[in-house]
């Protein structure tokens, strides 16, 4: 029998039974009063997540479409400012340039966001900014209020991936000034991958672009999310909303404020594991940028390789993810995310602390104990 291998990744995440038996039902329609009911307790779970009053629907496409969903409605013609700190910043640059006039304001990987350069570039008549507020491929967690107010002293639309951020950190989406958020369902909403959650405020809405693409027209979503019973303009992936709803559901019975302090909990005694291993974390912080919440971005150990420690920790049953693109054998990255609790951690930290030990790597014997004082 094949074992079920433990996903510490920074998504997909491990679905609870509870989410996954949602989807083993027979086919419902999807311009019925039941699915009608399904999309609109999605919406309801999920505001107090994005921290919102504003209206809110539902892609069937993972997060990425819901990030060009984003920039297409807004940015088509206009000047868009992309603020990049990692991988998923830059890929909001790379679907801007395909709509708009677009600036790359790049920092290094992990490092402070060049907060400087966006106020020069607004000045100059940027019109939507874009930022990822919890970049995975690096671990750090960057400053969305910040952004948020340089944005309405310049009256300019503010676009923020919350993919990794919704659901495992704090969001307050409104009082941010954030004009249209994202969230994917596979990561901290701990549902199955394939859908993306879009909040869309009453400014996003009114400065909407002519010519926006077909299956991505937010205007649809908005329009058809209004009709009773609630609807997609386009046939929904259903079984999908049906997981939706009872991931959103979990996270109704805890909490949202539970739901994101776990997370927080979680993400310290990793944290916590690597400082007793003596692997620094590879973001750097300040003031204003942390670490996140939600993935630990950690200093591959000396003398060892990505293949060689993940692939050990992967023969005992888990898996946790390397650095990507140029910082791949550098890093590795343990996610905490969905929900996942101290058992997970703790299985996850012994196969990463067994797995050092085994290759020999100094100082591989006291993260595990360290994350569990965190946790008790």
């Amino acid at each position: 029998m094949e074992k079920e291998l433990l996903l510490m990744l920074p998504g997909p995440v491990p679905v609870p039974e509870r989410v996954r038996l949602a989807m083993a039902r027979q086919a419902i329609n999807h311009r019925s009063p039941e699915f009608g009911e399904v999309y609109a307790d999605c919406v309801r779970c999920l505001k107090p997540a994005f921290g919102t009053e504003n209206d809110l629907v539902i892609l069937s496409g993972s997060g990425t479409a819901g990030m060009e969903a984003a920039v297409a409605n807004l940015g088509r013609g206009r000047k868009i400012a992309c603020l990049a700190n990692g991988k998923f910043g830059e890929r909001l640059y790379d679907i801007s340039c395909r709509y708009g006039e677009a600036t790359k304001l790049a920092s290094d990987w992990g490092t402070p966001l060049p907060l400087e350069g966006l106020a020069a570039s607004l000045e100059a008549g940027a019109e939507v900014v874009t930022m990822v507020h919890n970049e995975t491929s690096a671990g750090i967690l960057n400053p969305a209020h910040e952004v948020g107010k340089l944005c309405r002293k310049h009256d300019a639309l503010f676009v923020m991936d919350g993919v990794t951020s919704i659901g495992g950190d704090v969001v307050e989406a409104d009082r941010w000034g954030v004009d249209i958020a994202i969230v994917g369902s596979q990561k901290c909403l701990a549902a199955p991958a394939g859908l993306a959650a879009v909040s869309v405020s009453e400014r996003a809405r009114e400065r909407f672009c002519d010519s926006p693409p077909y299956y991505l027209d937010l205007a649809a979503y908005l329009r058809t999310a209004k009709k009773e019973p609630m609807e997609t303009p386009y046939t929904p992936a259903v079984p999908l909303f049906l997981a939706l709803r009872e991931a959103g559901l979990l996270i109704e019975e805890e909490g949202i404020e539970h739901w994101a302090i776990r997370h927080q909990r979680l993400a310290q005694a990793v944290r916590a594991a690597a400082a007793a291993w003596g692997l620094p974390l590879f973001p750097e912080t300040d003031g204003l940028h942390r670490y996140s919440n939600t993935v630990t971005a950690i200093r591959m150990p000396g003398g060892t390789t990505d293949s060689d420690l993940r692939g050990l920790v992967k023969r005992l049953g888990v898996v946790i993810a390397g650095g990507q693109d140029h910082l791949k054998g550098k890093i590795f990255r343990i996610g905490h995310m969905g929900a996942v609790n101290a058992p997970e951690i703790l299985a996850a930290l012994g196969a990463v602390q067994a797995a050092m030990h085994r290759l020999g790597c100094p100082g591989a014997d006291d993260g595990v104990a360290a994350a569990a004082a965190h946790l008790a």
